[in-house]
Protein backbone atom coordinates (compact mmCIF):
# COMPACT_ATOMS: atom_id res chain seq x y z
CA UNK A 1 0.00 0.00 0.00
CA UNK A 2 1.32 3.65 -0.59
CA UNK A 3 0.08 6.63 0.58
CA UNK A 4 -0.19 10.03 -1.97
CA UNK A 5 -2.13 13.13 -1.88
CA UNK A 6 -4.50 13.23 -4.78
CA UNK A 7 -7.27 15.35 -5.79
CA UNK A 8 -10.81 14.26 -5.43
CA UNK A 9 -13.35 16.13 -7.77
CA UNK A 10 -16.96 16.49 -6.12
CA UNK A 11 -19.90 16.64 -8.16
CA UNK A 12 -17.33 17.83 -11.28
CA UNK A 13 -17.49 21.20 -9.79
CA UNK A 14 -15.28 21.18 -6.75
CA UNK A 15 -12.35 20.06 -6.51
CA UNK A 16 -10.22 19.25 -3.42
CA UNK A 17 -6.42 18.87 -3.20
CA UNK A 18 -4.31 16.90 -1.41
CA UNK A 19 -6.30 14.26 0.08
CA UNK A 20 -4.58 11.58 1.46
CA UNK A 21 -5.19 8.29 -0.39
CA UNK A 22 -3.89 4.98 0.05
CA UNK A 23 -3.41 2.76 -3.00
CA UNK A 24 -3.34 -0.79 -3.37
CA UNK A 25 -0.03 -1.68 -5.09
CA UNK A 26 -1.38 -4.79 -6.85
CA UNK A 27 -4.16 -3.98 -7.67
CA UNK A 28 -4.30 -0.28 -8.22
CA UNK A 29 -7.37 0.29 -6.08
CA UNK A 30 -7.11 3.90 -4.32
CA UNK A 31 -9.77 4.77 -1.56
CA UNK A 32 -9.13 7.75 1.04
CA UNK A 33 -7.13 6.82 3.87
CA UNK A 34 -10.20 6.10 6.91
CA UNK A 35 -8.51 8.44 9.09
CA UNK A 36 -9.41 11.24 7.29
CA UNK A 37 -12.89 9.98 5.50
CA UNK A 38 -14.94 11.84 7.81
CA UNK A 39 -13.01 15.13 7.56
CA UNK A 40 -13.59 14.88 3.70
CA UNK A 41 -17.56 13.45 4.47
CA UNK A 42 -17.99 16.93 6.89
CA UNK A 43 -16.57 18.71 4.16
CA UNK A 44 -18.72 17.43 1.23
CA UNK A 45 -21.85 17.91 3.45
CA UNK A 46 -21.26 21.21 4.06
CA UNK A 47 -21.22 22.03 0.60
CA UNK A 48 -24.65 21.20 0.29
CA UNK A 49 -25.93 19.50 -2.39
CA UNK A 50 -25.52 22.08 -5.31
CA UNK A 51 -22.15 23.35 -4.47
CA UNK A 52 -20.70 26.42 -6.06
CA UNK A 53 -17.34 25.93 -8.42
CA UNK A 54 -14.61 25.89 -6.35
CA UNK A 55 -10.46 24.53 -5.30
CA UNK A 56 -10.36 23.65 -1.67
CA UNK A 57 -7.16 23.11 -0.09
CA UNK A 58 -7.98 19.70 1.90
CA UNK A 59 -4.83 20.58 4.46
CA UNK A 60 -6.51 23.26 5.46
CA UNK A 61 -9.52 20.98 7.24
CA UNK A 62 -7.31 18.02 8.30
CA UNK A 63 -4.32 18.16 10.42
CA UNK A 64 -3.53 14.62 8.49
CA UNK A 65 -3.43 15.90 5.38
CA UNK A 66 -1.47 19.05 6.42
CA UNK A 67 1.34 17.27 7.65
CA UNK A 68 1.51 15.46 4.66
CA UNK A 69 1.58 18.33 2.15
CA UNK A 70 4.06 19.90 4.42
CA UNK A 71 6.11 16.67 4.15
CA UNK A 72 5.71 17.42 0.23
CA UNK A 73 6.09 20.36 -0.54
CA UNK A 74 9.45 20.93 2.08
CA UNK A 75 10.73 17.31 1.17
CA UNK A 76 11.02 16.47 4.44
CA UNK A 77 10.14 12.99 3.93
CA UNK A 78 13.39 11.97 5.74
CA UNK A 79 12.25 13.86 8.94
CA UNK A 80 10.17 11.20 11.34
CA UNK A 81 6.94 11.72 11.65
CA UNK A 82 6.69 12.10 14.74
CA UNK A 83 9.08 15.39 14.76
CA UNK A 84 7.02 16.99 12.21
CA UNK A 85 3.45 16.62 14.41
CA UNK A 86 5.52 17.79 17.55
CA UNK A 87 6.35 20.90 15.55
CA UNK A 88 3.19 21.51 14.63
CA UNK A 89 1.31 20.62 17.86
CA UNK A 90 3.75 23.67 19.14
CA UNK A 91 2.54 25.81 16.32
CA UNK A 92 -1.41 25.02 17.23
CA UNK A 93 -0.54 25.34 21.13
CA UNK A 94 0.95 29.00 19.88
CA UNK A 95 -2.06 29.88 18.32
CA UNK A 96 -4.72 28.91 20.78
CA UNK A 97 -2.47 31.24 23.14
CA UNK A 98 -2.94 34.00 20.50
CA UNK A 99 -6.43 32.66 19.86
CA UNK A 100 -7.74 32.72 23.63
CA UNK A 101 -5.62 36.23 24.11
CA UNK A 102 -7.85 37.83 21.38
CA UNK A 103 -10.87 35.73 22.80
CA UNK A 104 -11.60 34.88 19.52
CA UNK A 105 -13.90 31.78 20.19
CA UNK A 106 -14.39 30.60 16.80
CA UNK A 107 -10.60 30.34 16.22
CA UNK A 108 -9.97 28.56 19.61
CA UNK A 109 -12.72 26.22 18.80
CA UNK A 110 -10.87 25.15 15.07
CA UNK A 111 -7.19 24.52 16.79
CA UNK A 112 -9.04 22.45 19.66
CA UNK A 113 -10.46 20.62 16.93
CA UNK A 114 -6.78 20.38 14.46
CA UNK A 115 -5.61 19.26 17.84
CA UNK A 116 -8.32 16.56 18.68
CA UNK A 117 -7.21 15.49 14.74
CA UNK A 118 -3.90 14.99 15.59
CA UNK A 119 -4.20 13.05 18.83
CA UNK A 120 -6.30 10.88 16.86
CA UNK A 121 -3.98 9.37 14.67
CA UNK A 122 -1.82 7.80 17.15
CA UNK A 123 1.40 8.95 16.50
CA UNK A 124 3.96 9.30 19.38
CA UNK A 125 5.86 12.85 20.18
Amino acid sequence: MEVSLRTVVYLGKVEIVNVPVRTCDHCAVSEVLREVKSDLTGLLHAMGEVPERARIRFEEHNELAYLLACAADRDLLAIPLERLVEERVNQLLDMMILAQSLNDRSWVADVEHRLRQISTYNIAI
